[in-house]
């Protein structure tokens, strides 16, 4: 009998729902206090996740969602750059 493998699963931070990691955005806050998407899943540093719905991307800019999950100010152009990476995706 062969094992199968577990699914890593990461929550995204807007809709809270689980989901498959490698389906979602991570995005990072480095060691030197940048913040960068991460599609990769490689950079080192401290990690969120992102689904790639529509409802989500709103949230994350309406609610200030990595301000609160990083706890730290996070500049418009971050926000920017998260949509921009998960639209290029879709």
């Amino acid at each position: 009998m062969q094992k199968s493998k577990k699914i890593p699963q990461r929550m995204c931070i807007a809709c809270r729902e689980m989901q498959d990691k490698k389906q979602m955005l991570r995005i990072v806050r480095t060691a030197t206090g940048d913040i960068v998407p991460d599609r990769t899943g490689k950079v080192a540093g401290r990690g969120a996740y992102l689904c790639d719905k529509s409802e989500c991307i709103k949230k994350l800019k309406k609610y200030r969602l990595l301000h609160k999950n990083f706890s730290c100010e996070v500049s418009e152009e971050v926000y920017t750059a998260v949509e921009e990476a998960l639209l290029a995706e879709q």
